[in-house]
């Protein structure tokens, strides 16, 4: 057999072979191989899990707590995320059969593009774009159709675009807010302008709200809250950003129990449950978890606060983001990609961000700096960034 696989007709899927790699991991390889760099790249809280919450899962595994749970997750679980959605958002679900616990939010987004995508239908998403989204879609059979943000709006999406981004064939809309890469996020009226154009075309939404707790200065608002939207709404979140629970691998999805039943069955056949001993430590995170969470939430905030300040004095472009923990800044005063942009900085200072372009095309012209780390890492990474704008600027006089 040839080494080559992708050479022999019909071994390989073709729609698999077109999917390009993230461009978050291909970078993050890179800045990896080179000693002496401040990573602000990988979008991963800084945090260990509060201990109470890894004593709780140490506890399942001392105590046999191993075997599956039910395809939906532990009941006890279940309830808690009902009870804990309805204290944070108001809305109300049935631990029953309107909430599944999955290995993490990226299963939720699979499996719900899986449920309701046949082939040839239109999955709206906002770009830039967690990278996900597309290569969902894609495998799902579906046409991915990117509705480009613009910064002069805080990277929201308006109405406006989103009626002219629609056509006969628009089955659904992937809404991410607070957004990465972006940090913006929504307000409560700007979400009721998007649900009458969604109600008028009868859309479906899935709606991202994995950064949910990382909202600065105001409330968490949920286009599930929207007038008519609840039952059109599969809401995703997780454990991993609001907890520190990224190697636990655990999220979960709500949604009205006739597209939950179908998610539910997607899920039981490719994977059977998720991580027990992981379901455990998340029960005890969501009974009491939230002071964790807060805290956790006030020092993103300072750093967050710090280094938009610091961008600002450096005359680096950036609005201030509201939520996630990134900034993402418009180096089109350089006049070069920002891949390229990214590895001079990487290559002349050993400070690794992201290209916006891993974030689809209108992403390009930005980059995307990761706050989640320490405010001894974000000093140093300014100093360096200060160096390479001045010389990048004396070269352009």
């Amino acid at each position: 057999m040839e080494d080559n696989l992708s050479k022999q007709k019909g071994l390989l899927s073709q729609k698999i072979l077109r999917l390009k790699p993230s461009g978050i991991r291909k970078f993050f390889d890179i800045a990896n191989e080179i000693p002496g760099v401040i990573s602000l790249g990988v979008g991963e809280p800084d945090f260990a899990t509060p201990h109470h919450i890894r004593g709780a899962g140490i506890r399942a595994v001392q105590s046999g707590r191993t075997s599956y749970t039910s395809n939906s997750g532990l009941y006890s679980l279940r309830k808690e995320i009902c009870d804990y959605t309805e204290r944070r958002t108001g809305l109300s679900y049935q631990p029953e059969s309107e909430v599944l616990v999955t290995v993490g939010a990226s299963e939720a987004i699979d499996i719900a593009l899986r449920t309701i995508t046949d082939p040839g239908d239109e999955i709206l998403y906002i770009e830039p774009s967690f990278v996900s989204y597309l290569p969902c879609i894609v495998m799902a059979d579906g046409i991915p159709v990117p509705v480009g943000l613009k910064a002069e709006n805080r990277f929201r999406l308006t109405a406006e675009q989103l009626e002219n981004a629609i056509t006969p064939r628009s089955k659904a809309l992937i809404l991410s807010y607070p957004n990465n890469p972006t940090g913006a996020v929504m307000e409560r009226d700007d979400l009721e302008e998007l649900a009458e154009v969604l109600r008028k075309h009868d859309m479906l939404v899935i709606s991202d709200e994995i950064y949910s707790e990382l909202t600065y200065g105001k409330e968490h608002a949920s286009i599930a809250g929207s007038p008519g939207m609840k039952d059109r709404t599969i809401l995703i979140n997780g454990f991993s950003k609001n907890f520190a629970m990224t190697g636990w691998r655990l999220g979960y999805a709500l949604a009205h129990k006739e597209i939950m039943e179908q998610m539910t069955k997607v899920h039981q056949y490719a994977i059977m449950c998720a991580p027990t001993v992981s379901q455990y430590a998340a029960l005890e995170a969501m009974k009491h978890g939230e002071a964790d969470a807060a805290r956790m939430r006030e020092s993103y905030d300072r750093r967050r606060r710090y280094l938009y300040q610091e961008l600002e004095h450096l005359g680096f472009p950036c609005f201030e983001p509201e939520g996630a923990f990134y900034l993402f800044p418009d180096i089109r005063e350089f006049g070069m990609s920002s891949e390229a942009f990214a590895m001079e900085l990487l290559e002349e200072e050993k400070v690794a961000v992201v290209p916006g372009s891993a974030f689809g095309e209108s992403g390009e012209g930005f980059v995307r700096i990761s706050y989640a780390y320490s405010i001894d890492a974000l000093k140093e990474a300014v100093v360096r960034i200060e160096r390479y704008l001045r010389r990048k600027r004396e070269a352009f006089r």
